[in-house]
């Protein structure tokens, strides 16, 4: 269970700051065609200067939880405030694709594989830390 929570621990979040990273400050609009099949340059200049900018936002903030995983990764995984705060967000993000299923629709099977990963990766995770955390530190 050790070797199973840490290889998905260490893939999400290294996708997480790949992805943070790179929509954040380099690719934001390759993303949008790629992920999204969307041409930006198609949008109004408002439209896609407002689309683009809180793209690379959400990126950015993507970009700090994964940073902030890899730094406080010992924690994350010995202590209960810091586990729970993880788990949290984590969980959020299968929620909010959950919500976005049953209200928006049903997206690429990209999305689905994401899901079905954060899932597995929130369970095994918490699942295993529940023998490994320790105390509350604040």
């Amino acid at each position: 269970m050790k070797a199973l929570s840490y290889f998905l621990f260490y893939t999400y979040i290294g996708l997480v700051i790949l992805a943070g990273f790179w929509g954040a400050f380099v690719g934001p609009r390759l993303d949008h065609a790629w992920l999204f099949h969307l041409d930006t340059n198609t949008l109004s200049e408002y439209s896609r200067v407002n689309l683009i900018s809180q793209y690379r936002f959400l990126r950015a903030l993507e970009l700090g939880y994964g940073l902030f995983a890899v730094l406080f990764t010992k924690e994350i995984f010995t202590h209960k405030t810091f586990n729970g705060l993880f788990l949290l967000i984590m969980f959020s993000g299968v929620l909010a694709r959950v919500v976005s299923l049953v209200i928006d629709g049903s997206p690429s099977w990209l999305f689905y594989f994401f899901l079905a990963y954060e899932l597995l990766g929130v369970v095994v995770i918490f699942l295993y830390t529940r023998k490994t955390t320790l105390y509350y530190d604040y």
